[in-house]
């Protein structure tokens, strides 16, 4: 247990160089998207499309899983605690799947397929925030709430109503 404070560092840092890149990766979609017509443009997001996932979120999406499951192999017992590490483990395995995604979104703008909007990649860039948002909660409050969750949940489905359909002027 003695290194397990510098595990649990190194897993935040981990966890924060992931989502700069979960918070990103779709505002450059939104770009890609809503400027097809500029090749040149295009050109320089596609390689910054590349560099912020391959080099930067996915190996940071595996530190943070692989540190999180040596602290949990250190401190077992945390997953008697009341709920609250299965509903992070829940979210996180939500945010893997999400952060799948977006490779699978990337390489179908690479080949030019253009099926989604810049206003669905701007609501789809929330996800990563309600998750984040009910991991940290979780965690800092080390219990499970169900209205907490439920609350957030509503807000963030709100917000992304707001985005997809905008108030007409």
């Amino acid at each position: 247990m003695e290194y397990y404070t510098w595990i649990l560092t190194f897993h935040i840092m981990s966890f924060m160089s992931w989502m700069a890149m979960l918070f990103y990766l779709p505002r450059l979609f939104v770009y890609h998207v809503e400027h097809k017509e500029k090749k040149e443009f295009v050109e320089v997001v596609q390689m910054q499309e590349l560099k912020i996932y391959k080099y930067i979120g996915y190996p940071a999406m595996w530190a943070t899983f692989l540190s999180g499951v040596w602290m949990l192999y250190l401190n077992p017992s945390i997953l008697e605690s009341g709920g609250w590490m299965h509903a992070k483990i829940a979210m996180v395995v939500l945010l893997i799947m999400y952060s799948l995604s977006l490779d699978y979104y990337r390489k179908e703008l690479l080949k030019g397929n253009y099926e989604k909007s810049g206003k669905f990649f701007r609501a789809y860039n929330e996800v990563p925030t309600l998750l984040s948002l009910l991991i940290v909660g979780y965690v800092i409050t080390k219990t499970f709430s169900f209205w907490f969750t439920f609350i957030s949940i509503l807000v963030f489905v709100f917000i992304a109503y707001k985005i997809m359909n905008p108030k007409k002027k």
